[in-house]
């Protein structure tokens, strides 16, 4: 069975966007902040019991229904490796604003220091282009980060940073402890894993306080430690923002470890491999499994369906954890 996933927006976010979801989705104009949409999540927002969590149409939280039977959605090799942990967050994002300069822990941070299972690495497939800020210009020490930090000096926080621009197709991937901001009006798929732990180094016109909750519970001088201080080099930068192929796996090599997209063109029958994923139709008229579905519409396929017969005309993006 493949299951047709509403949009699920958790209100209230901190930054502005939404209208670049609501019309993907052809739905009707979101409020000012709800510029996520947390795919067949499994994932709650940061300290909430429920929210950011998604439900199949029939009620049951997807959490709860992997949980109850993780053969059948995940499939017996990702269990055999990881039990019923789905190792997997999609989310469609849109930056009405600017995002502030931000970076994720790692895994050995996570587990150390906040009891977590993951840290957080995430990877980006463009759909509406503009700039995004990701690496370091140069090397910083750690007392001058934690000076602008505590400064608020946003405009040299975001001198730090590489500037680059995306179009449609691009893709961007964002290791653990990467600074990096999202640039107005870009409009993404995000994969990444599934937790929601951001280290903030600015916070200035944003709605939340950054001073307090910007380090994770942790204190600035420890929650810093889990940021990259080194520059990135282009040769490097260029391993992180690449075009995207036209078919296949799109993310660099190094993503593949965390999660793993695939660009499936669609021009008459093609078939997709078995396999636990959520599918975005990101443009065109389709057919999955012989029924249509629309334009902007996301799917949660179970390991258990097998391979997944596409038709018609457009692309699907294809969303599934690493390779058990």
């Amino acid at each position: 069975m493949i299951v047709e996933l509403p949009s699920n927006r958790p209100p209230e976010r901190f930054y502005r966007g939404g209208e670049r979801i609501a019309s993907f989705r052809e739905e009707s104009v979101a409020p000012e902040r709800e510029p996520e949409d947390w795919v067949g999540s499994v994932t709650t927002i940061f300290g909430e019991g429920e929210l950011g969590l998604s439900r199949l149409p029939d009620g049951p939280l997807v959490r709860d229904a992997i949980a109850a039977d993780p053969k059948f959605w995940l499939g017996a090799d990702h269990v055999r490796r990881w039990g019923d942990d789905a190792r997997l967050l999609v989310k469609l994002l849109d930056a009405g604003q600017r995002l502030p300069v931000h970076a994720h822990p790692h895994d050995a941070f996570a587990a150390e220091h906040l009891g977590h299972a993951h840290g957080k690495a995430e990877a980006w497939y463009i759909l509406q282009g503009g700039s995004v800020h990701v690496g370091l210009r140069r090397d910083v020490s750690a007392a001058e980060l934690a000076a602008l930090v505590e400064a608020q000096d946003v405009d040299a926080l975001l001198g730090l940073l590489h500037e680059v621009q995306v179009e449609p197709g691009d893709v961007v991937w964002v290791p653990p402890g990467e600074l990096h901001a999202i640039g107005v009006g870009v409009f993404l798929l995000e994969l990444q894993q599934p937790g929601d732990l951001s280290i903030l180094l600015e916070w200035e016109g944003f709605q939340l306080d950054g001073a307090k909750d910007g380090h994770l519970g942790l204190g600035f001088d420890v929650a810093l430690e889990a940021v990259n201080r080194r520059a990135r080099s282009t040769e490097e930068l260029a391993l992180l923002v690449q075009t995207a192929p036209s078919q296949g796996s799109v993310f660099p090599p190094a993503a593949d470890a965390y999660f793993r997209l695939e660009r499936v063109p669609v021009a008459g029958p093609s078939v997709v491999d078995a396999g636990y994923a959520i599918l975005v139709v990101a443009r065109g008229s389709v057919t999955l499994d012989g029924a249509p579905v629309a334009a902007g519409s996301t799917h949660l396929v179970p390991a258990s369906h097998g391979p997944i017969s596409l038709d018609g005309e457009g692309e699907v993006l294809v969303a599934r954890p690493p390779a058990a």
